[in-house]
């Protein structure tokens, strides 16, 4: 079976995230980059990958990469690759692009050249002079940087993200990739109180919920790489009856809550398409009236912004009212992702750690106020004392 260079893509800050997935299914020898982490698999990692991945944006196969300052070069270099072996008569190839200080800025262009070098490859096997294109669909990217240009074909079809039980959203929706990629931050374990105080559509404690049951994020939708004649069903079979083996019967209860009475019903509606609802105990609350008598307890949250969602004014009353529920709350951490550059002043207190993540294209850090950690349970015996010690994040 054929071995590719495989590219699992990551936002911005989420690349260490993705990699420490990865390892966790056992790949290794891993190339750690902005953006991207690469390592090497075989059609059944393909699959793998698309279904197990949580925090990565998608998974592509890569081609090639070479140094192209000119039209002529990207040409001539993309011509030599065997897209013969990847892309079938009947394939349907759609060719995507984008150029950062490169020589070759004009991603039409670009764009135009590859997929005429492509076609020209294409007929060293079929020798036809016309490709009909009706068949599955390879979209392939040329990706220039600094004058070195990265072929990719992607394997995923709609990102990662669309895990297929977020049919509602909210007004400002947090993608479920970065949703996931805040609870693996936080540490959160199951036995430990989760709550999202602005749970808007519900995705951070669905997203919690999976993670808690390991529910492997993309075992209820299909890729596009299913439908490439090469790709054999059987290991897309195994794959998924891998993914329900792995799914844990665990109990747990994380807190939902939102001042908003209809998103509360729509957060509803998605928990239950992802199969997690009895997780999630969802209620109408402000935030003001948030509270927990229980201890060691979590909450990671994604606040109004005042960008987008919420008057300036009451945004600000929402994050002093965050540091006030917090000071009354017992050993508990919390997670809070916003791009307001006083939030900690608003708060009440500095962050213990910050961490630059991007909301879409919207800059932001994740502040985390780390309380203590409960004791870990002894294997075989039960976890008798409250005593703690200080999160080593």
């Amino acid at each position: 079976m054929a071995y590719y260079d495989l590219i699992a893509t990551a936002s911005f800050g989420v690349e260490s995230i993705v990699a420490g997935e990865l390892r966790a299914l056992g790949y290794h020898d891993l190339i750690v980059e902005n953006g991207r982490v690469s390592f090497k698999g075989e059609t059944k990692d393909i699959a793998r990958c698309n279904i197990g991945l949580r925090t990565s944006d998608r998974l592509l196969i890569k081609v090639a990469a070479f140094r192209a300052t000119d039209f002529e070069e990207l040409f001539q270099q993309t011509l030599r690759l065997g897209w013969e072996d990847f892309i079938p008569i009947d394939g349907k190839m759609h060719v995507t692009g984008k150029s950062q200080k490169s020589h070759l800025s004009s991603v039409p262009d670009c764009q135009s050249i590859v997929k005429k070098a492509i076609v020209e490859a294409m007929k060293r096997r079929y020798h036809v002079l016309r490709f009909e294109e009706t068949g599955a669909v390879y979209k392939i990217e040329v990706a220039l940087a600094h004058d070195v240009a990265t072929l990719t074909i992607d394997t995923s079809g709609p990102g990662l993200h669309k895990r297929g039980y977020r049919i509602e959203k909210g007004e400002a929706p947090l993608r479920e990739t970065l949703a996931a990629a805040l609870v693996k931050l936080s540490r959160w374990e199951p036995g430990r109180e989760l709550a999202d105080p602005f749970c808007g559509s519900g995705t951070i404690a669905i997203e919690a919920g999976l993670i808690g049951r390991n529910v492997a994020p993309g075992i209820n939708r299909r890729f596009v790489c299913e439908g490439w004649p090469d790709m054999s069903r059987e290991v897309w079979r195994e794959a998924r009856e891998e993914a329900h083996a792995a799914i844990k019967d665990v109990k747990f209860r994380i807190l939902a809550s939102d001042a908003d009475g209809a998103i509360i019903k729509v957060a509803m509606q998605n928990a239950r398409r992802a199969g997690i609802a009895e997780s999630i105990s969802f209620q109408k609350l402000r935030i003001e009236d948030f509270s927990s008598s229980r201890k060691y307890g979590c909450i990671i949250c994604n606040p109004p912004y005042g960008e987008r969602t919420g008057e300036p004014a009451e945004v600000e009353k929402a994050y002093r009212a965050m540091g006030e529920v917090y000071d009354r709350l017992d050993k508990w951490s919390l997670f809070a992702l916003t791009p307001h550059p006083f939030f900690e002043r608003l708060f009440g207190r500095k962050a213990d750690r910050k961490r630059k993540l991007f909301n879409g294209m919207i800059l932001c850090h994740l502040y985390q106020f780390l309380g203590p950690l409960p004791a870990r349970r002894a294997v075989g015996r039960p976890n008798r004392g409250e005593a703690a010690e200080r999160e080593t994040r």
